[in-house]
């Protein structure tokens, strides 16, 4: 913990203040979700502190967005010091809720909330309930958002009370994420890989973890050329799964044809380079790379798991392949990126989609008022109560 993290803690005013319990601290999507709410809090009504595992660049991004952050080890089983670490945290610096992502953060924040005796809000990222955030919400009474319908439906179907769930999707700043018109310059990505400005490129977004399926976007690589031989793959990520398919790759001899980008800062750069998006995971909630992509007015095949089949629609705005199949994908990628007509509607389908459905501003309006009425800011929620959510709120 930073020695002045005890001065730099949010003053006690009349704004509600949040603690932002955060289980993990990579580049990735939870991260990149956690970022984007804090952005669009409204600082007259909300003060924000995170409590993180460690230090490193996702603790100085959220410093840089006016956060207070303390650090404390985050393990599934948090040690007494962690556990009164952040009660004191929540007595002391006025925290009115807990907001937790992943299952070890559920764990800490239940604990220091039954101890403060305050509410906790865990927002579950992934696609099922794990065991540990259905005990804690039973043993705990905290309130789960879930962010696809798949999740909504098992928390459901587990007896988890409609009243302490809610239904609040992921979304995506449509204003930094659009439509890019390419031109070949110095220093763009074809420039800088040595490719002609028509080479037809393929992307992949991701971590490179067995959930995220790398080795499957691999593989779908030669049935790819094998329908469109002069077409190149890239790789924006990274991961404990690199070397290995960095190996490969290279006996597959595929290193002329697939480049690895490691760690993009610019995504809506990145999005704005290639052709085409694949999302090969093996497991999803609402991946922000399919909709990043989408709202960047670019395709995207995907595999049809959690709340993808949410994103996108089938034929209208890209493509859904079952988990695994290579082929499947390497010819859904084949076709579309020969056929620039076609990629074309389907990328303007896909960015009005995201903006009919899945613009952050509305999401995050939805997480701001959940916020204000777990905290109990009665005020906040007498004109625009909080509804369970209807069909329609699930996008077909």
């Amino acid at each position: 913990m930073p020695m002045n993290a005890q001065l730099s803690l949010p003053p006690r005013d009349d704004r509600v203040h949040v603690l932002e319990v955060i289980g993990n601290a990579i580049v990735g999507g939870m991260e990149r979700w956690v970022e984007r709410l804090i952005e669009r809090l409204p600082p007259e009504r909300f003060a924000v502190s995170a409590l993180v595992p460690c230090e490193g660049p996702f603790a100085e991004r959220l410093r840089a967005l006016g956060t207070s952050v303390v650090t404390t080890p985050m393990p599934p089983d948090p040690s007494w010091d962690s556990i009164q670490l952040a009660a004191s945290l929540v007595r002391h610096a006025g925290v009115h809720l807990l907001h937790a992502h992943l299952p070890n953060a559920h764990v800490l924040a239940a604990l220091a909330g039954r101890l403060a005796g305050r509410p906790v809000l865990a927002t579950v990222h992934g696609r099922q309930l794990t065991l540990a955030d259905l005990e804690l919400h039973r043993s705990a009474g905290s309130h789960l958002s879930v962010v696809c319908r798949q999740t909504y439906f098992h928390a459901l179907g587990l007896g988890v009370q409609p009243s302490l769930l809610s239904f609040d999707p992921n979304g995506v700043d449509c204003a930094v994420f659009r439509p890019r018109s390419r031109a070949q310059r110095p220093g763009s990505l074809r420039a800088r890989l040595g490719l002609a400005p028509d080479v037809p490129l393929l992307g992949f977004a991701g971590r490179l973890s067995p959930e995220k399926g790398p080795e499957v976007f691999v593989r779908s690589i030669w049935p790819l050329l094998a329908r469109l031989k002069h077409a190149h793959a890239v790789i924006a990520g990274d991961g404990p799964m690199r070397a290995g398919l960095e190996r490969e790759i290279a006996q597959l001899r595929l290193h002329k044809r697939v480049h690895f980008l490691g760690l993009v800062e610019d995504m809506a750069g990145f999005y704005g380079e290639i052709d085409l998006l694949a999302n090969t995971s093996h497991s999803e909630a609402m991946p922000l790379n399919v909709m990043e992509a989408m709202a960047s007015g670019v395709p995207v095949v995907a595999t049809r798991v959690g709340g993808v089949p949410d994103i996108v629609a089938h034929g209208h705005d890209g493509w859904l392949v079952a988990p695994g199949d290579c082929d499947d994908i390497g010819a859904r990628c084949a076709g579309l990126l020969a056929d620039a007509a076609l990629r074309a509607q389907f990328g303007a389908h896909a960015r009005q989609r995201v903006l009919e459905h899945f613009n952050l501003d509305r999401c995050a309006a939805q997480i701001q008022q959940l916020l204000l009425r777990l905290a109990g800011n009665e005020s906040s929620t007498a004109a625009t109560p909080l509804r369970r959510p209807l069909a329609a709120d699930f996008v077909a």
